[in-house]
């Protein structure tokens, strides 16, 4: 470990020397229309046949010796804008690009370079912008970034309502979702029919499957990184839409032009409101509805300094009347500080508070009432760092270090007017991280991107619970508990983080890229049902439960064809994971003090191969992505087959082990005024645990599984084709009116396919006759099993 430190530290030394007696070039290149830094900008300088490209905050730095370049600027679906100077001493140079008329008569199904996927090192990401997402058909006719990314390679889900993604055959609690910067633990409104961003308010969508930079941390599968409008600092702007299920509305513009902007954006879901007129359902104060609130200010003090301010309120309410029912939400607010220390430093420092509440409550009165909610609450403060040393090294590090408040349960009991508490203990604890990337150049064909990460997590205070060995698959027996002062410790881990990617160009149209990151995760969803519920509990690592660790390789062909018109990809990968979570049979998950008794520890692996293919540009453009893939667990006391004595597990899949997974996106521009779009999804089923025998008591049916088999049948099929229709220029865009709208009729499920989300067993209810057997039947239970059409009508003005 020493050499390996001594050997980066002298590395850095000789690229220093090397930086010496030239000169940066440095600025921030915006929107010129409203004033929106672009991600991911390209800066060429064609004397060096080679440049850079802008941070998230639309910032770049590039080191020259001395002499005259030329420089060109330029984005996708943006006229290129070309400089001439001299470099004889550092420049500042911020540039405005303005939108391309042309190109933008022609539908782009991304705003990154159209090269990007051959020359970046990125590996195993996946970038939408929101013009991208906006085009694809939607659930009631409604944008959703979270289903958007489902039609991307090896994301998916078990079916409709369900909340969150599976990534690579991950668990959702495994994928870290950020809105600028601060995580959202539960990203779907209607339990999963809707994400909970709203489109209008969101820039940027990026997510990693792979080769993770070490910036990142804190989960196994991925990570989704969700970055927000900064707001126009050119002009107000008002954008809204009315649909089938909700409205949105959002205000953006200048509080001083070019210096400081905002933006505010709400949705609210009205299918309560509308049928009220029609049922009596609601008379009782039941409701069904969400609602979110988006918010974002930013003050660019000087050249040096710049602050962002951004929040985000949501909740769902399922009220069966008034005083019975579920809710939940999330609740954040980033503070987010830019400082330049030179033209060659950047550093942005973010401070961030995570709220996750969620609750339900039953009885008719105050005298019969049962009360729970729980929460999980997170601050965070993280200073990064960016050196961009020289054209060939750009150096990140930084630290991280975040405070968990769990509480598993406040519930209390009303019965006959006695009232009992059986709230369960806040849980603490503290998350730390020092970590280093470097992207470095080493030739035009060779590109390395390498960090070490450095995690801790500390459980603290609290009582300590003590439990003893136990026969795999059984509870383990408490044998004592103790007494820890609030900030105590009690449990330490440290953890070792690399990272690794490579990229190696062939020629100008194709590449190999290869990457490999370790990943710890430290705190738990723990969830034994179908598919993850927005009620399910947060738990932290403990002196019972270890932290869960993954490790992830990856190797990848991509190509451009006919002017980078066309682009393919072909993606293999394996996933070797430790402790994963499981849990005994019937454990008993909600309100239990002694949970850590039930849970289970064992491995996971999960492999497979991703084909991605896309057409970029023209009348029609889009994409298919294939993914073939395996997940499994193997934990002792679980699929242990005859052996009753050792319970040696065997491996077996996991729920989310999909092994074919097709989608479909396509765009067709009929011509300025109407666009088609369509999507096609198929998934191969996925696994359930079905019984494989039964016994009969008293005319009662009663299932038993052998062997303690888990996941061991699978469900059929999914398979759903969804349209969607763009009508533009339907009032606004009219006659000089000003401002632009246009109307989406869409029809999700079009053949009405019936697909299931799980099959249950269930007995008759008539009475047997003697000596006949009992009759029993699977039921299959479908979310939607009909067409959906729906129409929403957008504006912008």
């Amino acid at each position: 470990m020493k050499s390996t430190i001594l050997g980066i530290l002298c590395s850095l030394s000789v690229l220093v020397c090397s930086a010496q007696d030239q000169f940066t070039v440095s600025g921030y290149i915006k929107d010129a229309a409203n004033g929106e830094a672009l991600i991911g900008a390209t800066v060429y300088i064609k004397e060096i046949q080679g440049g850079t490209v802008t941070n998230v905050y639309g910032y770049y730095a590039v080191t020259l010796p001395p002499g005259e370049y030329n420089i060109e600027y330029r984005y996708i679906g943006f006229t290129n804008v070309n400089q001439t100077i001299t470099v004889d001493q550092n420049v500042r140079l911020d540039l405005e690009l303005k939108a391309d008329n042309q190109q933008l008569e022609e539908v782009v199904v991304t705003a990154e370079a159209i090269d990007e996927n051959v020359r970046s090192i990125e590996m195993s990401v996946a970038e939408l912008d929101i013009k991208s997402i906006e085009k694809l058909p939607a659930f009631a006719g409604e944008v959703d970034i979270i289903k958007s990314i489902q039609l991307l390679p090896g994301v998916s889900t078990v079916g409709e309502g369900a909340s969150g993604f599976n990534v690579r055959g991950g668990s959702v609690g495994q994928n870290l979702v950020l809105l600028d910067e601060a995580p959202v633990y539960q990203s779907s409104h209607l339990f999963g029919f809707f994400s909970v961003f709203n489109p209008d308010a969101v820039k940027d969508v990026k997510l990693y499957k792979g080769g993770i930079p070490a910036r990142y941390g804190g989960r196994l599968s991925s990570i989704l990184d969700i970055r927000m409008k900064e707001g126009n600092s050119k002009e107000y702007d008002v954008t809204g839409g009315v649909g089938t299920v909700f409205s949105r509305l959002a205000i953006e513009g200048p509080i001083k032009k070019d210096k400081s902007s905002f933006i505010i954006a709400g949705r609210r879901s009205y299918a309560d409101i509308l049928a009220r007129p029609f049922t009596d359902i609601f008379e009782d104060g039941a409701g069904l509805y969400f609602y979110d609130l988006t918010a974002k200010t930013n003050f660019n003090i000087n050249d040096k300094n710049r602050i962002y301010l951004s929040g985000y309120f949501g909740r769902d309410v399922f009220k069966f009347d008034e005083r019975q029912g579920f809710d939940w939400g999330n609740q954040t607010a980033s503070f987010r500080w830019n400082h330049l220390f030179s033209e060659k430093l950047f550093s942005n420092t973010t401070l961030f508070y995570s709220n996750y509440d969620y609750g339900f409550s039953f009885g008719e009165n105050d005298m019969d009432k049962f009360d729970w909610n729980s929460r999980i609450i997170t601050y965070d403060f993280k200073p990064e760092f960016t050196w961009f040393i020289n054209n060939s090294n750009e150096l990140t590090f930084g630290g991280e270090a975040l405070l968990y408040r769990f509480k598993p349960a406040n519930a209390v009991g009303v019965s006959d007017g006695v009232s009992t508490d059986i709230s369960l203990d806040e849980r603490k604890a503290i998350e730390t991280a020092l970590y280093v990337g470097n992207d470095q150049k080493l030739s035009e064909k060779l590109s390395l991107q390498y960090g070490l990460r450095l995690s801790t997590f500390s459980y603290i205070g609290g009582t300590v619970y003590n439990y003893g060995e136990a026969t795999p698959g059984d509870d383990r027996p408490l044998i004592s508990t103790e007494e820890k002062k609030d900030w105590e410790t009690i449990k330490t881990y440290m953890n070792l983080e690399p990272r690794f990617s490579f990229r190696y160009s062939l020629n100008t149209t194709s590449s190999i890229k290869g990457s490999y990151n370790r990943m710890n995760q430290y705190i738990h969803l723990i969830s034994n049902t179908t598919a993850a519920t927005p009620i399910d509990v947060w738990q932290p690592s403990t002196n019972n439960i270890r932290p869960q660790q993954g490790n992830q390789v990856a190797l990848g062909y991509f190509k451009n064809l006919r002017g980078n018109k066309y682009e393919f990809s072909a993606e293999g990968y394996y996933k070797w994971n430790s402790d994963q979570v499981d849990y005994v049979d019937g454990a008993d998950l909600l309100i239990n003090e002694f949970l850590e008794a039930e849970l289970l520890s064992g491995d996971g692996r999960a492999y497979g191969l991703e084909l991605y293919a896309k057409k970029n540009a023209g009348r029609f453009t889009g994409w298919l992505s294939y993914t073939l893939g395996w997940a499994e667990l193997r934990v002792d006391g679980i699929n242990f087959g005859d052996d009753n004595v050792n319970r040696e597990g065997k491996w077996y899949p996991t729920r989310f082990d999909q092994r074919h997974n097709l989608k479909v996106a396509a765009f067709y521009d009929i011509n300025e005024k109407l666009q088609l779009s369509g999507n096609f999804s198929y998934i191969a089923g996925t696994p359930t645990t079905f019984p494989t025998d039964r016994l009969t008591v008293q005319d009662y049916v009663i299932p038993y599984i052998s062997g303690s088999e888990r996941n061991n049948f699978r469900i059929p099929d999914y398979h759903r084709l969804d349209l969607s229709l763009t009508i533009n220029d339907i009032w606004m865009g009219k006659k000089g009116r000003g401002g632009e709208d246009y109307l989406v009729i869409s029809i999700y499920n079009l053949y009405g396919r019936q697909n299931p989300f799980s099959i249950y067993f269930s007995q008759g209810t008539d009475r047997p006759i003697v000596g006949d057997p009992i009759a029993t039947s699977a039921t299959q239970l479908s979310i939607l099993g009909s067409v959906l059409p729906a129409v929403s009508y957008n504006f912008k003005f």
